[in-house]
């Protein structure tokens, strides 16, 4: 069973990700965010870095499905590569702050790569309001995130809303974290559990 979480920037991946972990027995794995030595550079000047730290990250998110996702039996994954390129990365070029060079560059290597790694059986799309997104992004109060650009926060948004609704490697169930608080609140996180068990989350199997 491998369980992918997507969703913009703050909408509450790596809480839902911690959470699910210690209910079904899931093997934790989490973006490598404060490892990227290009992020706070690139939130500061997006179009000098915005190469650099997509392929960062489509370098270590591959690194993390060899070692942990192709082998692993049972996981639960903090962000996927799928969306590194089509809402990420995508959204940089349809801004104008990656380049046509760059964009093609990335596709090439994205492309290739794609076709290696196993798909998630159940991906949790976790979508949240523009104002819910700024809110959690203030509240967890990481220096680089501080200046992110309401309109970019917009655009990935939209970009995610595309990518649930085409995406077809595997289950997708979308979430309005709006509504639900998922760890604040444990009648929200059973619901959402229960959602997920009807989309073939399943418990671990025990052995005597």
């Amino acid at each position: 069973m491998y369980v992918a979480i997507a969703g913009n920037v703050g909408v509450g991946k790596s809480s839902l990700t911690t959470r699910l972990a210690d209910r079904y027995g899931l093997a934790p794995i989490f973006e490598a965010v404060d490892e990227n030595p290009y992020l706070g550079d690139f939130y500061a000047d997006m179009p000098r870095w915005a190469y650099h730290s997509q392929t960062f990250f489509l370098a270590e998110r591959l690194r993390q499905h060899l070692r942990q996702v192709n082998p692993g039996e049972r996981i639960v994954q903090d962000r996927t590569i799928y969306e590194d390129a089509d809402v990420f990365a995508r959204a940089l070029y349809t801004r104008g702050v990656m380049s046509e060079r760059d964009w093609a560059s990335y596709r090439r290597l994205y492309d290739a790569i794609a076709a290696t790694l196993r798909p998630p059986d159940l991906l949790v799309y976790l979508r949240a309001s523009l104002p819910t997104l700024q809110a959690r992004i203030a509240r967890r109060g990481r220096g680089y995130e501080s200046d992110i650009d309401a309109d970019y926060l917009a655009t990935l948004n939209d970009l995610y809303d595309t990518f649930a609704a085409t995406f077809d490697a595997a289950r997708v169930v979308t979430i309005d974290a709006d509504a639900l608080d998922f760890v604040g609140r444990e009648a929200d996180f059973a619901a959402l559990c229960a959602d997920l068990e009807r989309h073939g989350l399943t418990p671990p199997v025990m052995r005597g």
